[in-house]
């Protein structure tokens, strides 16, 4: 807890120390407000012969209305200024403690996981400020100040309101922790979940369309939020038990004042037209003391957006890249005996190939043969356990400017919500129009864009809504062209698409990176008479090598193209 939460209140603790002060003051102000109040009404009921003896009063009310006004605004901007300072730093380091993990093989969140904490667990932590720190902080000392200032009038009588306030600032803070703990953390751990299932349902959206079990996610999800509900519904009849209680005690108080401020009156310690003061005083004591019991009830909520966020910041990074590639124009790409292991299961084993500048590489096999494994060591996101993988002799894993080289297609790369121009953009921030416009063109979308209403400034929505399958590859792809990488990983590109589409967007990757080097990683073998050379990877070990031509002559990678192409034998069949 203490690196998520310690560090920013040190860096930031002026500004806290600021807001707190503030926050001490608004209610001061407040406090003095209904004092001068009370007193005025009182005073003006004696019907005082000259106006002069309530015109210090008039002022007083006019000056602490005005000014509690002023504070309380002062108090909201300076709180909130330290804590959106704070959650922006927050996120950065979220972010650089996970960026790193990514590729890793212990990184094992999906994509609902990772928005969760950097949205909805990030977002929660600055509650711990505004509704827990703040508000605990202003109430204990206006508890110490108030208990002290009593003590000046009747130490008794201070005694008796210090136990009184301190059933609504300690007992009652204490009770709630302790009987909505376990509910809290339930509570929070079922949000969480929604928020993972409902944002990698949005994501998958298409599938659970085209599978017709749309009905079936929302029932789950339904059931699970009742469960949810019914945690709420509990913790506000326990929450409206013991703000009733609460008002009791606040009776309490205004009664002993009341009796207290009557007695000083007829010992002649003070003047009648105090009694009213005295009591009205207590309500902005009041309802800052009230609120304690909701924000101390929360920690247990904070506690589980904490833990997730150090199993963030605690697991094992990576090395750090200490070296760099003086030439990427031209990469010479060398898998020399490589053997990975993980979670002692043999993923590859004495894996060797070399692709050349501008050669294309198809990587074929089965589910879990390794080949996305082995596109993780490329990317320089995993060491191999034995051998090396070496970009123009240099080890992947150790090279810092790995992304100027290397560039890569995913089955299903994020498009964001922003304009076609700004997503093409994302390959070469400094990217001229013009130039963006190229990489559309390349990738034959420059006609479709511009048929759209709003041409290259049209919002593509989140996950590229807007367009299809095909068509967001097409965005990715004119990003490499902007990146000009010269090495170019294709991880199954054309999953999830038509025959129709799927052919019309590999002829277009094999035309727009025709001087680039390519390892095409895919399940079939469509489209492998584009490529120079064809690696077979079955249980982590490299059981096939050469050009698809020759390969042909081996009888088992035959028949795994006859079954990719069922209509070209009969073809020939037909015309022999």
């Amino acid at each position: 807890m203490h690196s998520w939460v310690f560090p920013y209140i040190k860096k930031h603790r002026r500004l806290l120390m600021v807001a707190i002060a503030l926050g001490v003051l608004t209610v001061f102000s407040g406090a003095f407000l209904l004092f001068t109040s009370g007193y005025l009404i009182s005073k003006a009921a004696t019907r005082p012969e000259n106006l002069l003896m309530v015109y210090v009063p008039i002022v007083a009310v006019r000056t602490f209305g005005i000014g509690r006004a002023v504070v309380r605004y002062l108090e909201r901007l300076v709180g909130h200024d330290v804590v959106l300072k704070i959650l922006a730093r927050m996120r950065v380091d979220v972010y650089e403690a996970m960026e790193p993990q990514v590729l890793t093989a212990k990184f094992k969140m999906r994509i609902g996981d990772v928005l969760g904490i950097l949205a909805d667990d990030v977002e929660r932590l600055q509650d711990i400020y505004l509704k827990t720190v703040f508000p605990a902080l202003v109430g204990l000392s206006l508890y110490l100040m108030s208990v002290v200032a009593l003590g000046f009038f009747s130490i008794p009588f201070a005694v008796l309101m210090a136990i009184y306030a301190g059933v609504l600032v300690f007992v009652f803070p204490l009770i709630s922790l302790l009987a909505s703990k376990m509910r809290r953390v339930k509570m929070k751990t079922g949000r969480h979940e929604l928020y993972e299932s409902l944002t990698d349902a949005v994501m998958g959206i298409a599938d659970w369309q085209f599978s017709g079990r749309q009905s079936e996610f929302v029932e789950a999800y339904e059931r699970d939020e009742a469960v949810i509900q019914s945690l709420d519904r509990q913790h506000q009849r326990f929450s409206r038990w013991r703000n009733t209680m609460a008002q009791l005690v606040v009776l309490a108080m205004v009664i002993s004042t009341l009796g207290w401020a009557a007695g000083m009156t007829s010992e002649g310690a003070f003047s009648y037209t105090l009694i009213a003061a005295f009591v009205l005083v207590l309500f902005p004591l009041a309802e800052a003391f009230l609120p304690l019991s909701d924000s101390i009830s929360e920690l247990p909520s904070y506690q589980d957006s904490l833990k997730r966020l150090d199993d963030v910041s605690g697991q094992e990074k990576p090395a750090p890249r200490t070296c760099e590639l003086e030439d990427v124009s031209s990469l010479l790409l060398k898998v020399e005996h490589v053997s990975y292991r993980a979670d002692a299961k043999q993923v590859l084993e004495d894996v060797s190939f070399s692709i050349l500048p501008g050669e294309k590489v198809a990587l074929l096999g089965p589910s879990g043969a390794g080949k996305s494994t082995l596109m993780k060591l490329i990317q320089g996101g995993l060491k191999p356990n034995e051998g090396a993988v070496k970009l123009n002799g240099v080890d992947a894993h150790k090279i810092s400017n790995l992304s100027d080289g290397v560039a890569v297609l995913n089955q299903q790369p994020y498009i964001f919500d922003t304009t076609i121009r700004n997503n093409i953009r994302l390959g070469c921030l400094d990217a001229s129009d013009e130039e963006v416009e190229w990489a559309a063109k390349q990738v034959q979308l420059h006609d479709y864009i511009m048929s759209l209403p709003e041409g290259y400034d049209t919002n593509l929505q989140e996950t590229g809504a807007r367009f299809s399958g095909g068509q967001r590859q097409r965005i990715a792809l004119a990003r490499i062209l902007l990146e000009d990488a010269p090495v170019v990983l294709l991880d199954e590109p054309t999953i999830g698409l038509d025959p129709v589409t799927e052919r019309e967007l590999m002829t277009t990757i094999f035309n727009v990176l025709d001087d680039k080097s390519v390892l095409w990683i895919t399940h079939h073998l469509a489209f492998v008479h584009k490529t120079d050379r064809v690696l077979f990877l079955e249980k982590g070990k490299l059981v096939m090598e050469g050009a698809h031509e020759k390969l042909l002559y081996n009888e088992r990678y035959a028949q795994l193209y006859e079954l990719d192409h069922p209509f070209e034998r009969k073809t020939k069949q037909a015309i022999s």
